[in-house]
């Protein structure tokens, strides 16, 4: 191990009291289905001042099985499922195409909290997709124009100039298209809550979905 690494992991505390509180959470008052629940954590996580409550860690699978990460943005979440969007050609693009089905994890440090989503990924339409790009920044307008996600960049000067030109594009026709840009919707299978304990009685709640149209087991899992 590198030399001072191991004493620093052991310095680290976790859900430090002067940054954290630990709210109580009662998995029996919890609403019958998962998203009205994660629609108030987000919001409260936000009121905390949990910083950018709305990014996620995205696992996906390559054709061969393996794994991968990556942080990204929600879009949003409603019927249609958590949303996400990214090139069709990036990496990610590549694996969700090979193997439609991914996880997410959304970690509020400030409320020693974590959300888990996992189930089948559909692609949205077109025109969805479209609509959801336009409706945000110039900025995300720009780094979508600037096309080439997860292909090798020969230096960056090349990313310098295909940005400037990306940027000039974008303020000068926010409304242009971006053919490859996807938007993704993670329909789950599974929603678990996480709310941590000082006592380390952490308190787990699962939704799963049931056999009939519409419905969620909830279940409490040990820590």
């Amino acid at each position: 191990m590198e030399p001072g690494l191991h004493e620093l992991l052991r310095s680290l505390r976790v859900w430090d009291p002067a940054v954290t509180t630990l709210p109580p959470f009662e998995p029996d008052t919890a609403p019958a289905l998962p998203l009205p629940l994660f629609a108030r954590w987000l919001a409260e996580a936000a009121a905390a001042g949990q910083p950018d409550p709305h990014t996620m860690s995205l696992a996906t699978a390559d054709a061969e099985g393996l794994p991968d990460a990556r942080i990204v943005t929600l879009h949003g979440a409603d019927d249609s499922g958590w949303s996400f969007a990214t090139h069709a050609h990036s990496r990610k693009g590549g694996q969700l195409a090979a193997r439609p089905y991914a996880a997410l994890v959304f970690y509020w440090q400030v409320l020693g909290r974590q959300v888990r989503v996992r189930g089948p990924v559909e692609v949205a339409p077109a025109e969805e997709a479209q609509a959801d790009l336009h409706a945000r920044s110039t900025g995300a307008l720009a780094a979508a124009l600037t096309g080439s996600q997860s292909r090798v960049l020969g230096s960056a000067e090349e990313l310098a100039r295909a940005s400037e030109e990306a940027w000039e594009r974008a303020r000068r026709e926010p409304g242009t298209p971006v053919p490859s840009w996807t938007l993704y919707h993670l329909r789950p299978d599974e929603v678990e809550f996480f709310q941590g304990d000082t006592r380390r009685r952490h308190v787990r709640l699962r939704y799963r979905r049931g056999a009939a149209a519409g419905e969620w087991i909830r279940e409490s899992l040990w820590p």
